[in-house]
């Protein structure tokens, strides 16, 4: 599990995070990535290409969809998208959904990085 936080004001983090979610799908995983805070912002159309492309960086966008064809799931904190006023329409493969989600899909373990 992918725990992001970063949105387009920070871009590299939110990169970083995506090169570790498609490293672990190349390697046979499954991974959710669980969006908080204004990481809530790239789970919605549009989103993934607003993050800021520096040079010698992957484009974030090409990381998401990579992501999503490889068959990885975004978690979108609910009450993130709320006070944020993003509405209820995320990409497909996003779903607005809490913790307890999560912590369903994490079931007895998991390895989990923050970002």
């Amino acid at each position: 599990m992918i725990n992001l936080t970063a949105g387009p004001e920070d871009g590299e983090a939110a990169t970083i995070a995506f090169l570790v979610a498609t490293a672990a799908q190349v390697a046979g995983h499954d991974v959710l990535s669980f969006m908080t805070k204004e990481a809530v912002r790239l789970g919605f159309p549009g989103g993934p290409e607003v993050v800021p492309q520096q040079q010698g960086r992957p484009s974030f966008a090409k990381l998401s969809a990579q992501f999503a064809e490889a068959g990885g799931i975004i978690y979108l904190c609910p009450v993130c998208v709320s006070t944020r006023d993003l509405g209820d329409d995320p990409l497909p493969n996003a779903t607005i959904a809490g913790a307890t989600p999560m912590w369903a899909w994490i079931g007895d373990s998991a390895m989990v990085f923050t970002y």
